[in-house]
């Protein structure tokens, strides 16, 4: 081609066209090279968005509850809007995780911050050697004390140094953990954080919402909790990357508060309750709850149980579907009757 092209134009003219076409060639490389690059070292989420890879953390359990962990991925139908999907990846329950713990230094745990910190160092002790642990603190602002990393004793060493006060930012710091978990790839991905839900910033919208209510009845109708836009960024990211979220509750302040509450109070606490639920229900996890201080150990090592149960499948979502915001229903069969999977219910395609 080059030289049929120098045959019919000038000098000049053919040296230019060469030097286009060389570009041309050179870039293509550079660019080859780069997405080469990116889908070794995991950071690739974009693609998949595009592609619609979803990525399920399901567990399984028999009659009596007991996690059952020796399936294969034959094991499994993955089925979408009642149609049987293709599975891409899986994983056993021993592949390790990528883990963030966010630990709330708000004003609120000031006065149960050394058992707070004692059953988060269990909760560490719990998990498997090869999880990787990132550490974020969180009231009004959001605070990374330690990248992901298998290092126990750096970890614990930032869970006893960790202080603070003042409001309590939830959605800021979920969506921080979100961003960090971005760079873990295609590992199993989790976030678990004990809060009573009460977000700052949700609670002055609430308020607003709620200003002219005189029953709690009508306060509590007044807000649509999970129509919530903080909740939602965080539920739509967590369905793209396929992050569980386990909420530990601790109790509100219908629990703390001896005196009667107004209807603004009512409705508030009873939103952040039903959005922790959201969480929990949407990602795939379970809502623990925190009804004695004595009894947090126990609930983080409950949660480490339950993620150590967790498998990992990644399917295709079949056919060219948009991401039209239409909401997705994901159901989990097992080849065994006697069995029972639970995975997150669906996703909205945003």
């Amino acid at each position: 081609m080059l030289s049929l092209i120098s045959h019919r134009t000038s000098p000049r003219a053919a040296f230019f066209t060469r030097f286009a076409l060389c570009a041309c060639v050179v870039f293509a490389s550079i660019l080859a090279f780069t997405l080469d690059a990116r889908a070794q070292d995991g950071t690739d989420d974009v693609i998949d968005f595009q592609t619609n890879l979803v990525q399920l953390n399901v567990g399984v359990a028999d009659r009596q509850g007991r996690p059952i962990m020796t399936l294969s991925g034959n094991d499994f139908v993955i089925y979408e809007d009642d149609v049987k999907q293709t599975v891409t990846s899986f994983a056993t329950t021993d592949a390790p995780f990528s883990l963030v713990l966010l630990l709330d230094m708000s004003g609120s745990t000031t006065s149960f911050r050394t058992t707070l910190k004692q059953a988060a160092l269990r909760f560490i002790d719990a998990l498997a050697p090869e999880d990787r642990i990132c550490l974020i603190a969180f009231n009004d602002k959001t605070k990374l004390l330690a990248k992901f990393t298998i290092d126990r004793r750096k970890i614990a060493e930032e869970i006893s140094l960790a202080s603070g006060g003042g409001g309590t930012e939830l959605y800021d710091a979920l969506t921080f953990a979100l961003s960090q978990l971005a760079t873990e790839g295609k590992r199993r991905k989790a976030i678990v954080v004990l809060t009573d839900g009460v977000d700052s910033k949700a609670s002055r919208f609430d308020r607003a919402a709620t200003a002219t209510a005189t029953t709690n009845e009508a306060a509590i109708a007044l807000i649509n909790p999970e129509a919530s836009p903080l909740l939602n960024g965080v539920l739509d990211t967590a369905d793209r990357q396929g992050v569980t979220i386990y909420p530990l509750a601790l109790p509100d302040g219908t629990q703390k508060m001896q005196t009667t509450l107004t209807p603004q109070q009512t409705a508030l606490y009873t939103s952040a309750r039903v959005r922790l639920e959201a969480i929990a229900r949407r990602t795939g996890g379970r809502l623990h709850d925190i009804r004695r201080l004595e009894d947090m150990g126990r609930l983080y090592a409950e949660v480490a149980a339950d993620m150590r149960a967790l498998y990992s499948i990644t399917y295709q979502a079949s056919g060219n579907r948009k991401r039209d915001g239409a909401w997705r229903t994901i159901r989990v069969e097992v080849a065994r009757p006697d069995l029972i999977a639970r995975t997150r219910p669906g996703y909205y395609a945003r």
